[in-house]
């Protein structure tokens, strides 16, 4: 089982956002610095964690991003299911290139309890179980990459 990139991006996020020391609020921007991926991934992510109700974001000035409560409850599994989606893990539904076993096929009830036991196995982990010694220092330690304007950097 493999997560997609957008899912792993976003559990990132929320694993920074559950160390942040009380009421400060990071920006879209300082996460996706600190946590080295694009700007514009890191913000499709914290739209769609808003969306869910995990992240509070708030534009402007004294804006940025919280954890919200259902974001510091919720289960690793949760998180990946809603992000990942209803699909299949074979490409049995594809309409290009139609599968002529998919009305009797036991590989893709197979395939899918195994997803589902993936899943499961993620219900047990919590986002505070995530960001427990050492990550949570770890988590709070990690510092912005540099960032160069036209030309690199400057002697």
């Amino acid at each position: 089982m493999r997560l997609t990139a957008f899912t792993d991006i976003s559990l990132r996020i929320v694993m920074r956002l559950a160390v942040v020391d009380g009421d400060e609020l990071l920006t879209t921007r300082a996460v996706a610095d600190a946590l080295a991926v694009p700007y514009t991934h890191a913000a499709k992510a914290v739209a769609r964690l808003s969306e869910l109700g995990l992240v509070e974001a708030r534009r402007g000035r004294g804006g940025g991003l919280q954890l919200t409560a259902a974001g510091r409850g919720v289960t690793v599994g949760s998180i990946a299911r809603r992000l990942e989606g209803e699909h299949d893990v074979a490409g049995c539904e594809d309409a290009a290139l139609p599968c002529p076993l998919r009305a009797s096929c036991r590989l893709r009830g197979a395939l899918r309890q195994a997803q589902e036991a993936f899943y499961a196995s993620l219900d047990t982990v919590t986002v505070a179980a995530l960001v427990a010694e050492p990550a949570g220092a770890i988590l709070l330690g990690l510092p912005a990459p540099p960032r160069y304007g036209v030309g690199g950097p400057r002697a």
